[in-house]
């Protein structure tokens, strides 16, 4: 039993059942014993790998994705560049070194990094390191509404996937909202469905009216957050990229757990040592930061946004003078990042923009 789940039991049996959200967010940052407070998660050694950790190429066209984006909406100057959850800060060093080429996009650069974890911070202050006399100091935030107020280009690749979901199920007596109970003392942790609560009001109209037998994930920090970027974008004008594996509308329960690169069955299992997320509902999104007056573009299958982004361009100039074990690498990468098999069709990626912006690179329409 590890430290977290024992503190979690003595809070089942003190104040009863609690939310999947409400167990996510101790089982992810608890501040002790969290998943995202102890180590990093990332890479080889991790338990799950990232597309920026998968090649740079991720990374260097999202960066230049901001810079198209920079000059079409007139360059200002300032312009916060921000991402949420940057990892080690493998995307956003790929992405100012693709644009170091455009001396004025770095001197207008403030660069604004929303990081929870304290251990991640650090590695991303290494990451960032050779770019100290190109842009200025970097700054760190717990959230996204500490930002200051300025013009904004936004990044958030597998961000929103790891925000607490509740999960609700129409059952033949009404909505009710699953959630962790301890059966016994000493048993398992388990799930249940409570009682009709007023977390019912968490759903929508439409939802409401979906099937007996429905499953629906809701995301209230999700929404948050894309309403927030919606608001800033209003008021201050740029663009928000939002990269992560989900649906563009979808139903269903989809909490999973990963440790070692595996999936783990129970995801109640060992809280805080394994890593928890749930599929990006991204209509949701889309309406959230709308409601905020901002428009939504997409989503785009990512192998597809890639693509259109000039992906196999880049792997081309990569290879070029590459020796085989090179050439090798780069094309198993570009699998990885595209194919259908892999995360190609399973992620998706999602433009926010301001109500008068030009229309985003690699998105041919606006969300429906």
């Amino acid at each position: 039993m590890t430290p977290l789940e024992t503190l979690l039991r003595r809070r089942l049996r003190l104040t009863g059942p609690m939310t999947v959200a409400a167990f996510m967010q101790e089982a992810l940052l608890h501040p002790e014993h969290g998943y995202y407070r102890r180590q990093p998660a990332l890479g080889a050694a991790g338990d799950f790998v990232t597309a920026p950790e998968i090649s740079q190429m991720f990374g260097e066209l999202l960066g230049l994705w901001c810079l198209d984006y920079w000059e079409r909406m007139g360059a200002p100057d300032p312009v916060l560049l921000v991402e949420l959850g940057p990892g080690r800060g493998t995307l956003i060093a790929d992405a100012l070194r693709a644009t170091r080429l455009r001396p004025a996009f770095h001197k207008a650069l403030r660069l604004h990094l929303v990081e929870a974890s304290p251990v991640l911070r650090g590695r991303q202050r290494e990451a960032l390191a050779p770019f100290a006399e190109q842009i200025a100091p970097a700054q760190w935030h717990d959230a996204l509404a500490a930002l200051p107020e300025a013009p904004l280009l936004l990044l958030a690749n597998e961000f929103f996937d790891a925000l607490p979901v509740h999960q609700f199920e129409h059952t033949g007596e009404g909505w009710r909202e699953r959630v962790v109970v301890e059966p016994q003392i000493g048993a398992p942790l388990g799930f249940a469905l409570a009682p009709p609560g007023p977390q019912i009001g968490l759903l929508d109209g439409p939802t409401r009216e979906a099937p007996v037998g429905t499953l629906v994930e809701i995301s209230p920090a999700g929404l948050a957050v894309a309403g927030e970027i919606g608001r800033r974008l209003v008021q201050h004008g740029g663009a928000a990229l939002l990269v992560d594996y989900g649906y563009g509308e979808g139903q269903g329960w989809s909490l999973q757990a990963v440790q070692g690169h595996r999936r783990v069955e129970n995801p109640l299992i060992e809280p805080g040592l394994v890593d928890l997320s749930a599929h990006v509902d991204f209509a949701r999104l889309s309406r959230a930061a709308a409601e905020r007056g901002a428009r939504a573009y997409g989503p785009v299958a990512q192998g597809a946004f890639l693509e259109a982004l000039g992906i196999r361009l880049r792997a081309q100039r990569l290879t070029r003078d590459a020796d085989a074990g090179g050439r090798a690498g780069v094309e198993q990468a570009l699998a990885r990042l595209l194919d259908p098999q892999e995360m190609g069709t399973l992620f998706q990626a999602l433009a926010l923009t301001a109500p008068d912006g030009p229309a985003p690179a690699g998105f041919p329409a606006l969300a429906v």
